[in-house]
């Protein structure tokens, strides 16, 4: 949820930035100048703020950098994961005076500007970090120039907007008609993925596997689905509440009916659980970074993973349940906390994942789910 801003006045122009439960952290503005609100999180990632800032799961999300420099290598027209900045704001410890890297066409905070995402640098984002670690992700807002008040007045704006539990967002941020990605060489399948806050990086992993990829909106039916004749449904990563996502849930089922091959990630793993019947929950603080380990319960094989989810399933490893479409188990939990990473079923006809194996700015370890699904496909 953001509010008007312009450009940043001069680098000392005062800046606040203010938690739910009244805390409030001082520094100065950073990108656009004005008032914005969301959800406080923070990502633990030491590069690909780029990617970050323009991945659509961070929609109405306050994201707070961990890594204490940013914006050190600029900005480029290849890395963004879509067609904008979907980041209701930005917190910093240091904002790079200078950009340096032979991709750079521009700076970060000129990219901020241009995109109105007000910002905030110069705080101390270790004590802030530890803060939303111990009393979890919470409304805040951060305000600079004339939108900067008494602290009551700050707090109650604050505390004046809508929670992310319960937050249906991702008809907000899904494509508003059908688009083709074609593959690269010839055509081995045809996969729909339904937006629910798509990245960029996927349907490129899709298309390097011989893939034609048609992307649909999240209102899609499932008789529109299935009039493109694909040989497997692609549930994407999203924002928001997957509780308030009846709707793919319906769609999920629907396809696990007719039997096709269905991959999911992130959010997509969390409608496929709910496909199955499992609930979700919000949790503390989430997951986000690109350095979180996963254990797949069969192999044993731990990944080392991107993340960026504030709720998840509810579960335990290897546990097997029963779906109306048989036996599914939780097939991937964290390394770190015992959270749900992933869930299939058994026959191995439908599977998800919580982490971003398409991760631009991550690591691979998780790239050959994406040839696990063509096998999927081929088998089938």
């Amino acid at each position: 949820m953001r509010g008007g801003g312009r450009a940043a006045g001069g680098p000392q122009e005062a800046a606040a930035l203010v938690l739910e439960d009244g805390r409030v952290f001082r520094g100065t503005a950073f990108g656009a100048v004005g008032e914005t609100l969301g959800e406080a999180v923070f990502c633990t990632a030491m590069t690909g703020y780029q990617e970050t800032l323009t991945d659509p799961s961070y929609h109405r999300q306050i994201v707070v950098a961990t890594a204490p420099q940013i914006g050190n290598t600029g900005w480029n027209d290849e890395d963004d994961e879509s067609g904008k900045i979907w980041v209701a704001g930005y917190a910093v410890r240091d904002a790079s005076r200078v950009a340096s890297n032979w991709r750079s066409t521009g700076t970060l905070q000129d990219q901020l500007d241009r995109q109105q995402i007000v910002g905030i640098a110069g705080i101390d984002t270790r004590a802030l970090v530890r803060h939303l670690r111990t009393r979890g992700s919470m409304k805040a807002g951060i305000f600079s120039g004339s939108a900067l008040a008494d602290a009551d007045e700050l707090l109650a704006r604050v505390n004046g907007q809508p929670s992310m539990l319960g937050a249906d967002l991702a008809e907000e941020v899904s494509t508003d008609s059908l688009y083709t990605i074609e593959p690269n060489g010839d055509p081995r399948f045809t996969v729909v993925a339904v937006d629910l806050g798509i990245k960029t990086n996927t349907p490129r992993m899709f298309a390097q596997r011989g893939m034609r990829v048609h992307v649909v909106p999240s209102t899609v039916s499932l008789d529109q689905i299935l009039e493109l004749k694909p040989n497997g449904v692609f549930l994407s990563n999203g924002p928001g509440d997957p509780a308030t996502q009846d709707g793919a849930v319906a769609i999920t089922q629907g396809v696990l009916e007719k039997g096709l091959p269905l991959f999911g990630i992130c959010f997509g793993n969390q409608i496929l659980g709910r496909a199955f019947g499992r609930k979700t929950y919000k949790m503390k603080f989430g997951h986000r970074g690109i350095n979180i380990p996963v254990v797949e319960h069969e192999t044993g094989r731990i990944s080392i993973t991107a993340q960026n989810h504030g709720f998840a399933l509810e579960g335990e490893q290897g546990e097997q349940f029963d779906t109306p479409f048989g036996k599914a188990e939780v097939s991937h939990v964290c390394a770190n906390d015992g959270t749900v990473e992933g869930v299939r079923l058994v026959d191995g006809r439908a599977f998800s994942v919580q982490y971003h194996p398409e991760a631009a700015a991550g690591p691979h370890d998780a790239a050959y789910l994406f040839d696990r699904f063509a096998g999927l496909m081929e088998g089938a």
